[in-house]
């Protein structure tokens, strides 16, 4: 398990956990972040990520990928 941020682009990895605060992993969960749904790395962009999610492209920051676990 590693985090998202670590993930080479064009990856696909499947969420094992969220960590962090209730409100942030709230926040990630209703923006598509799940435990079990499956993530890839579209591009990042000076440490920010741009990920498919769900069919959806979401744009996270380092710190919200590094809670993250894949």
């Amino acid at each position: 398990m590693m985090p998202l941020s670590m993930v080479n682009v064009g990856e696909k990895r499947s969420i094992q956990r969220i960590t962090g605060k209730d409100d942030v992993r709230r926040f990630l969960e209703n923006l598509g972040f799940v435990e079990g749904s499956s993530v890839t790395v579209v591009s990042e962009n000076g440490g920010n990520l741009i990920v498919n999610v769900k069919d959806t492209r979401v744009a996270i920051d380092r710190s919200m990928a590094n809670i993250i676990m894949v």
